[in-house]
């Protein structure tokens, strides 16, 4: 996946935006809060970097598709080997994966005020 399309496919996410920091690197949120990058630090150190489940940091890491994240491994993040080691669709559903796993540790409040529903339905 292109960084381009790496980008907007992150954009598209509900209340989701983009921060640069770091070394130009572009910090995806919701909420004020991470659940991807790319860019900048990530470009010099390999793949993109994005939050995960237990079982995905587990599996993704075992099949040699991507590495503990640097500074982000103890919260289940990971980083790809390189931009391409996994197709765009399954790149894609880990995205939103990262996306949901992050809305769901928002207070309702904070939910309520960006148009999220509860984590479990997605609805308003």
């Amino acid at each position: 996946m292109t960084p381009k399309t790496f980008e907007t496919r992150c954009l598209r996410l509900p209340a989701a935006a983009k921060v640069v920091q770091w070394e130009g690197t572009s910090v995806f949120k919701i909420g004020g809060k991470m659940f991807a990058l790319s860019g900048g630090y990530t470009a010099e150190t390999g793949g993109y970097m994005f939050k995960v489940s237990n079982m995905a940091y587990a599996m993704l890491i075992e099949h040699g598709l991507a590495r503990p994240a640097p500074y982000l491994a103890r919260a289940k993040w990971v980083q790809l080997v390189s931009n391409n080691a996994l197709p765009d669709t399954e790149l894609t559903a880990y995205l939103a994966q990262a996306h949901a796993l992050i809305v769901a540790k928002l207070t309702k409040k904070l939910r309520k005020e960006l148009g999220l529903g509860s984590p479990q339905t997605g609805a308003a």
